[in-house]
């Protein structure tokens, strides 16, 4: 049976109610504007075109895609990776910070995306976090990629160089220097490590600063590719060529201690200290030389270094292990338990501190110093079996 259309409009009472709600519903659409509707992408299509983009080097048109497809999936760890990188391509590293910061709360175990927050981090001034976040992804393991590794470990030194920890920034560069990886700044960086000079500093910048500086670090470079023979008359020249250059003969020095010729390392040692009376680190290269060597010799440069700089706890260390070595138990103990308060976390320093202990016929606190280096022992090789 077909309806008949009506031959009059009903009366609001003759409605019943789905008439009602047609009738409603023809009411909304003849007074609610006209809006074009547009497809929702879903987000594998989005993901996949995304991906397509970048591929193909559309990078404005992947930026775009991978935005949309993380704001439906916000959970999506490849897609801020992706993004991140895009961003730290074209320098904008505030928002490459964001997405790479997302990728590792979601996914804390990628030591690529901590790396790259890292750089992200060093390229805004934000010192400690950058070293932070590279030296983490450097512990949890990148990518295979070379040059991402050499950024890493330039950066790294870099950071490590501006807050001062010289030994470990020369760490990185040595390894750049191994495996020759050739960058004019990487010579003049290593030198300025080895000579303990920051960026800032007026030496490097005012003449001889910056000559003495690149031969210094391609001395040194030399050096970390163990060609000593090579390495020795360049730091040699520069030596006695300014023989007063601030820290010439310790960097000198320490070359000599990795050859090693112990007894040139001392001299060259000495002649930064004629130099400079109140060098602590020399004092403290000899006094490290001489141990188990000459221990005795080595204690009057290490009580030499701590009266000038107390404050130092490899000083008061070392002091402790010269003095534990020269069976000066209890002159070592004080030494070592002030030391202990600036190196909580060295394992050596326990083993010393337990062997003292023992020799003082103090058995428990032996004890227990040597438990706490058990501790540390399984703690640091937990942590490299990781």
């Amino acid at each position: 049976m077909e309806y008949a259309p009506a031959r009059s409009t009903p009366s609001r009472s003759s409605l019943t109610v789905p008439h009602a709600i047609h009738a409603l519903f023809i009411v909304l659409i003849l007074i609610l504007p006209a809006t074009p509707q547009t497809p929702r992408s879903s987000f594998d299509d989005l993901s996949r075109r995304a991906t397509a983009a970048r591929e193909a080097e559309r990078l404005e048109e992947a930026m775009s895609l991978y935005q949309k497809a993380v704001a439906l999936r916000p959970s999506w760890a490849e897609g801020w990776f992706y993004l991140g990188t895009l961003h730290y391509d074209r320098n904008e590293f505030a928002p490459a910070a964001a997405a790479f910061r997302k990728v590792t709360a979601l996914q804390p175990k990628s030591g690529t995306a901590f790396v790259m927050l890292g750089l992200c981090e060093f390229q805004l001034n934000q010192d400690e976090n950058a070293l932070r976040h590279l030296q983490k992804g450097k512990e949890i393991g990148v990518s295979n990629d070379p040059g991402l590794r050499n950024v890493v470990l330039f950066d790294e030194a870099l950071l490590l160089q501006r807050k001062g920890a010289f030994e470990k920034a020369q760490e990185p560069l040595d390894q750049l220097c191994h495996d020759k990886v050739e960058r004019e700044d990487l010579l003049q960086v290593l030198g300025m490590v080895q000579l303990r000079l920051r960026t800032t500093d007026r030496l490097a910048t005012t003449p001889p600063g910056p000559d003495v500086i690149r031969r210094i670090g391609n001395a040194g470079c030399l050096a970390a590719q163990k060609r000593f023979d090579e390495a020795r008359p360049e730091f040699e020249t520069v030596a006695r060529e300014f023989p007063q250059f601030p820290a010439v003969h310790y960097a000198f020095g320490n070359f000599l201690l990795q050859v090693p010729d112990i007894p040139a390392a001392k001299e060259s040692f000495e002649r930064e200290i004629k130099n400079n009376p109140k060098d602590v680190l020399s004092r403290l290269k000899i006094a490290a030389a001489l141990y188990r060597t000459d221990s005795a010799a080595g204690v009057p440069y290490a009580e030499q270094a701590v009266k000038l700089d107390p404050s130092v706890a490899l000083g008061h260390y070392l002091l402790g292990l010269l003095l534990l070595d020269t069976d000066d138990f209890a002159r070592a103990i004080p030494e070592l338990e002030t030391a202990r308060k600036g190196l909580p976390d060295e394992p050596k320093l326990y083993f010393a501190l337990g062997t003292a202990y023992s020799r003082a016929g103090r058995n428990a606190d032996a004890a227990r110093a040597r438990s706490q280096f058990q501790k540390l022992q399984q703690k640091e090789a937990n942590k490299s079996s990781q």
